[in-house]
């Protein structure tokens, strides 16, 4: 990892470019701190394959990923069938 001066990274972007596209990752420093990361590209990423607006959306921070799933949630039935078809049926009956 490497950092340097956003006056640095202006005067030799190309060089800073390129060191990001081989592997590293550049921090873009001002006096405040950390303005910005140069980061190697994703490999996993394929522009025209379906996913790929999904993951552009990730990159940008759109949106997050869902955590891991741990397992199906167990259904939780609102009423019984009975009841149900009961409701329907006194439903019909008021029309």
């Amino acid at each position: 990892m490497r950092a340097v001066a956003l006056k640095e990274l202006e005067e030799r972007v190309g060089e800073y470019v390129r060191l990001a596209q081989e592997g590293e990752t550049v921090l873009v420093m001002d006096r405040d701190g950390v303005l910005a990361e140069l980061v190697p590209p994703r490999q996993s990423v394929v522009p025209f394959a379906p996913q790929a607006p999904l993951a552009d959306a990730i990159q940008k921070g759109w949106i997050q990923p869902a955590a891991a799933a741990q397992g199906v949630p167990p259904r939780i039935p609102v009423t019984s069938l009975h009841k149900l078809l009961q409701d329907l049926q006194q439903d019909r009956r008021d029309d």
